[in-house]
Order: structure tokens, then sequence, then C-alpha cells
């Protein structure tokens, strides 16, 4: 992120910007979909800002990205600041009305008092927001715009929060991230004059009556959407979708459904949420280009070291730049445990001796010791 916002203490973890190059993410998606992957996701703290250090910008890498997408397989953007998005508005349009491209756009907001956008020194003003929004709705139709507000800020008046909530009026975001104002220690703002507590409690529940006051999927009754289904539900009872508009829908709990791109007709409607039945003549697409990793697996090795890990051999090729999060016990114990690998009996020999050498030693101490 290149922001300072005075709130944030993000920034002080993950200091200045960082970014990949373009290369490095194209392979890495190139070698998701060689593993099933159907969806992949691009997030950073500031997606807007990619690529200002490294001398390109953000519609390049996701024109490239495009390119190696299969079909029925989908990309979804992550938050991106108004200030890094507004130089960037036409390609951008293009790039969400792309067919494997998710027609969603996380773009905080905060605020809709330029005042306290000031305090906050987010760089914009709510100008540039609505500018935004605008263009982006216009040029995508369709488009969920997601957004994020903080209530309570220092030194925001009533009038402030008014204005804010004449911003949710107009646009009724269907998907609202509410925060109640928090000073962080060590941040500018903490030592700014605070709101009271049970006015930011207040400001925080009226805004979160208005927001629960519309229902932005209502009119999409009787609708029939193209959903690419990819997990379960909290509850268990459905698989979740998302539409080209990652608006969520829920379908039944077939197992022949996950990782695959449906048709369905929408029967219900709920605030965050739309309920699908398949149609049943409808072609079942199946998005990824090979079979998904069983689970446990490795996501992120090159062939050769997958192949060795699930052997159990010894092998020198070094896994790719991404770390693996998860791997199944038994190749974990073909790569770590020592009797598993060349020489290993010997090296334990070693150990034990080396240990029955200690004791030894420390047993003659403490009987010289007592004589």
């Amino acid at each position: 992120c290149l922001n300072a916002c005075t709130y944030c203490k993000t920034k002080h973890a993950r200091g200045d910007l960082a970014s990949y190059p373009i290369e490095e993410l194209v392979d890495r998606a190139k070698q998701s979909f060689q593993e099933g992957v159907c969806e992949i996701w691009l997030t950073s703290e500031d997606t807007g800002a990619y690529g200002r250090d490294i001398g390109t910008d953000l519609p390049t890498l996701l024109w490239k990205l495009v390119e190696v997408i299969p079909e029925g397989a989908m990309l979804r953007l992550g938050m991106t600041n108004p200030p890094y998005i507004l130089e960037h508005l036409e390609e951008m349009a293009k790039i969400l009305n792309h067919p494997r491209v998710y027609a969603f756009l996380h773009i905080p907001v905060q605020s809709a008092s330029d005042s306290v956008l000031m305090d906050m020194k987010r760089e914009y003003c709510v100008a540039d927001f609505k500018h935004v929004v605008d263009f982006l709705k216009e040029k995508v139709p369709g488009i969920t715009i997601a957004t994020d507000i903080i209530c309570g800020f220092p030194g925001e008046t009533d009038e402030d929060f008014q204005e804010t909530m004449k911003l949710v009026e107009l646009y009724k975001f269907p998907s609202l991230f509410i925060n109640q104002f928090y000073p962080r220690p060590g941040t500018p703002a903490a030592k700014m004059p605070q709101v009271p507590a049970a006015v930011k409690k207040q400001r925080t529940k009226a805004l979160s009556q208005l927001f629960h006051s519309y229902n932005p999927y209502d009119h999409k009754v009787g609708e029939r959407q193209r959903v690419l289904v990819t997990e379960e539900s909290f509850d268990s009872s459905y698989y979740v979708a998302h539409n080209p508009f990652y608006e969520q829908v829920l379908v039944p709990k077939d197992p022949l459904l996950m990782g695959k791109m449906v048709k369905v007709n929408i029967y219900e409607a709920g605030k965050h949420f739309m309920k699908g039945q398949p149609v049943s003549d409808a072609r079942v697409h199946t998005a990824s280009i090979s079979r998904p990793l069983a689970k446990g697996e490795v996501s992120g090795l090159r062939e050769e070291f997958r192949r060795s890990a699930q052997n159990g051999t010894n092998c020198k090729a070094q896994p790719s730049a991404e770390i693996p999060v998860k791997t199944r016990l038994s190749s974990w114990m073909a790569l770590q445990l020592p009797w598993q690998q060349e020489g290993g009996g010997l090296k334990i020999l070693s150990v034990s001796l080396a240990l029955l050498a200690v004791l030894v030693m420390f047993c003659y101490r403490g009987m010289k010791t007592e004589l």
C-alpha cells in the first residue's frame, strides 16, 4: 500500500509496496489451473497500487492473466483504494467486462465527508469515489461494488455522519463492511480528540439498520444465472456458488456440482444470498482443466518434487517460490524424517551415542560429588 492512513496499523507491519513480477504471477496462475483450480483471487493490501515499484500497472497484469484463464474458470480482484483506480478506469471497465473476470470490485470509501477523509489522509475526496462508482456502473452493467465505512472517526460530526448515511442510501451497496472506530496504539488517529464511545456505538447501529433496510437481490428472483460452484456453506446445508457479479448463490449439495459452472433458476433471495435450482437440461461445464489436488496435497510444488514426496524418496529439486501451506502427513514424513533419507540410520546412531556419553558424564560427576 502507498497510503499512510492515520488510523492504520497494517502499514507498520507490511512496510512499503513490493510487487511480484508479472511473469511469476502468470506462471503461478498457470500452475494453479494445472492443479485443478477453477477460481483464483488476486489479493493485496491495495491491488490498485500493483506495479508502481517495478514499472508496470494493474491492467497490464490483468490482461496477461486473462490469457491463461481456461474457459469456465474465473478471476476475482481484491481491494483497491480510489486513488489508484482513477487513472485506469477505462481499462479496468474493459477487464471487468471480460467473461472470465467477476464484475466485482471492493473500493473502500470509509467516510462521505471530505473533512474526515482529510483527517484520515485518504488522498481522495468523496467526488472521486462517486466518479469511480458511477463510471463503473455505467460501463460494467450489473457490477457489484463493495465498500468499507468507519463510524466515529476522531472529529466526525453529526453532519459528517449524515453525509455517509446519504451515500449508502444513494448506492445501496450490496456488500458493506461497517467498522466502529478503534484507536490503534501508535497511530496518529489515536492521539486525536476521540468521539465518545456512546456516539460511535449509536452511529454504527444507525448505519447497520440502514444497510439492513434494503434487499439488493429481490428483483433477481426468477432470473436464470450462470454460476460457478466453489465451496460448502457454513451450515453444510448447501454448496456456495457465485454468478458473474460475484453475488452468492446457494445451490443443492450435489457432489457432481462442485467445481462446475452451471445454470440455475433463482427462486429465493435473502439479504446476502440467493438460492438457485440447477436447470435440468442445461450443460454442466467443468471449469478446471485437470483433476483437482486431493485434500491436503501441497499446492505450488514442481512436478518432480511432488513425485518424490509421494514416493517417499530424497529429491534435490527445489520447490517453487510459493510456500506450501498444507501437506499430507505421509508426504511430510517422507520429506522430513531422517531415517527415511540417505544415511539417516548412521546419523541417528551418532546422535544416540553422543547423548549416552553426556548422561554417563553427568552421572559420574554426581557420584564423585557425593563421595
